[in-house]
């Protein structure tokens, strides 16, 4: 039996900002907040502790003028998050953003992809 054949080459975007920076990992904990309306189980489904949910939060909160996610306190209706208009418009442009960085490298990934060494190649 042959090994499967490997995963498609793809960019990655990632925006560094002076000290911290924007990736797929904090757009997908947005999203995933934005699914769920919490921090804790956004984590959850990210595999990342709810500490570590919150520091990414955090980060993103103070990366711009305006915060990317709304946080409501504890209570009678108990704690949550959802996302600003801001946060959902980040999603939404960075992951435009990633598209059309794809279809601009799309020649050029082709090119790499027909040059890769295949799993049964010899070396």
């Amino acid at each position: 039996m042959s090994p499967p054949p490997p995963p498609p080459l793809r960019p990655v975007l990632r925006v560094d900002f002076p000290g911290e920076r924007l990736g797929r990992g904090k757009i997908a904990l947005l999203e995933q907040i934005r699914d769920t309306g919490s921090i804790s189980a956004a984590g959850r489904a990210m595999g990342m502790s709810y500490r570590r949910a919150w520091q990414l939060v955090s980060a993103l909160n103070t990366m711009f003028a305006e915060e990317a996610v709304a946080l409501q306190r504890g209570g009678k209706q108990g704690g949550g998050a959802s996302l600003t208009p801001f946060g959902e418009e980040l999603i939404r442009r960075f992951r435009a953003m990633e598209e059309q960085s794809a279809a601009a490298m799309a020649e050029d990934l082709a090119w790499l992809e027909a040059a890769r060494r295949k799993a049964d190649d010899p070396l």
